[in-house]
């Protein structure tokens, strides 16, 4: 490997490390958020439920940007375009009530869980992205969990906030897990 592909690698590595922490952080607090006021679609809950799509466009629009050197970008792109569908879903969702909306988020966890297991899949030189596998996987199957659940009396929104906070625990993770690779790749 040139020296050349050595420093962008090293400094994609770095730049995700850095998204990985802010997205922990992240969905931590909005799922600490979600617990205390998510149990019922009032308006700081329906602006919780736009805010999370609306981030990982942010997020992602900072990933495009650090790694765009590093490997293809267009499965972010895709990405992007599915939180923005999503945060439109969820606006119109609200107002039909949580299984409504349990449907898109179970929609949007599952094609955005797909599109973060291949994301992770290209990024394996980058290393800690078996971490970013496993909970794209998990997110297909929990996304499929949300759609189901949300036909049953057991519908609840703070189901995101387990989602989120268990998200937010593999971003840190893959975080932790490219020190190494961000050093010495």
């Amino acid at each position: 490997m040139s020296s050349a592909t050595t420093l962008v690698l090293s400094n994609a590595a770095t730049s995700l490390r850095k998204l990985y922490f802010v997205r922990f952080g992240f969905a931590v607090v909005w799922a600490a958020l979600v617990f205390a006021f998510g149990s019922d679609l009032t308006a700081v809950t329906v602006t919780l439920l736009l805010l999370y799509p609306l981030f990982d466009v942010a997020a992602a629009i900072t990933d495009v940007r650090s790694s765009r050197n590093a490997g293809p970008v267009t499965l972010l792109y895709v990405n992007m375009g599915l939180s923005l569908l999503t945060a439109v879903g969820l606006a119109v969702a609200t107002s039909s009530g949580t299984p409504a909306v349990l449907r898109v988020w179970g929609a949007w966890a599952l094609t955005a869980g797909l599109v973060q297991l291949l994301v992770g899949v290209t990024r394996r030189k980058l290393g800690g992205q078996w971490v970013m596998i496993i909970s794209g996987g998990l997110s297909v199957l929990v996304g499929g969990a949300f759609i189901a659940m949300a036909g049953g009396e057991s519908a609840s929104l703070s189901t995101l906030g387990g989602y989120a906070t268990l998200g937010g625990i593999f971003f840190l993770i893959s975080a932790l897990r490219l020190r190494r690779p961000a050093k010495t790749i």
